[in-house]
């Protein structure tokens, strides 16, 4: 499925987001206190939005790499980065069985892709198992508001709207275009990820949610 929506994956973040997610990854890369200590990882990397965001802030100093289980979208990752002289390394990996030692980053980062793992609870302890002592873990996700009328409003935006122009944008693409708004409806949100967080190994755990609800970020120490 993401194989095949990929060259329109950016359009359809910036739909979901209302056209803040820009906005939201550069909020997840300043609010990281471990910055400037160590490598970076960015999980579910997608075109890679997240690992260039960590890389306008600390270019060159220390590795930052994207890691994405579909391989278009680490080709695109790609292309955007050499187009920007980045130096990012993107692989294709499985992110419940990463392809790093024990302890090596001193961030690990997800943006938009937690819900989309098979299974959230391993994918957060391989997170925390690659991330160093006194590391940090970030997750960048999209949640529902819960501020009245925008709860109601979003939600139909959510179930009705976005499918139809994501079927207008990619014709024969409806079952990417339904599932991904229905995963962010069905993913732990708050508190329940906190706790998912907190059971993987994580400390000092923050939940700081962004526009109004829309998206929400979390943070754990190692």
């Amino acid at each position: 499925m993401f194989a095949e929506i990929a060259p329109r994956y950016d359009l359809l973040n910036h739909l979901l987001s209302l056209g803040t997610d820009v906005y939201w990854r550069s909020r997840t890369v300043r609010a990281s206190r471990a910055l400037g200590t160590g490598p970076i990882l960015d999980l579910c990397c997608g075109t890679g939005d997240l690992a260039l965001a960590f890389w306008r802030c600390a270019g060159d100093q220390f590795p930052i790499i994207g890691v994405d289980f579909c391989q278009p979208m680490v080709r695109l990752a790609k292309q955007k980065a050499d187009r920007r002289q980045a130096a990012i390394c993107f692989i294709q990996g499985d992110g419940l069985h990463l392809p790093f030692p024990d302890g090596v980053f001193a961030v690990v980062a997800v943006a938009f892709g937690l819900r989309n793992m098979a299974d959230t609870g391993q994918a957060l302890s391989e997170m925390v198992r690659v991330c160093r002592p006194g590391g940090e873990v970030m997750v960048l996700e999209f949640t529902m508001p819960t501020l009245f009328p925008l709860n109601i409003v979003y939600r139909a935006y959510f179930r009705f709207l976005l499918p139809t122009i994501g079927q207008i944008l990619a014709p024969n693409r409806e079952a990417a275009y339904n599932y991904l708004p229905a995963s962010v409806l069905d993913f732990p949100q708050g508190a329940s990820l906190l706790a998912e967080m907190k059971k993987a190994g994580l400390s000092d755990l923050v939940a700081k949610p962004l526009t109004f609800g829309i998206a929400t970020l979390y943070k754990g120490s190692k």
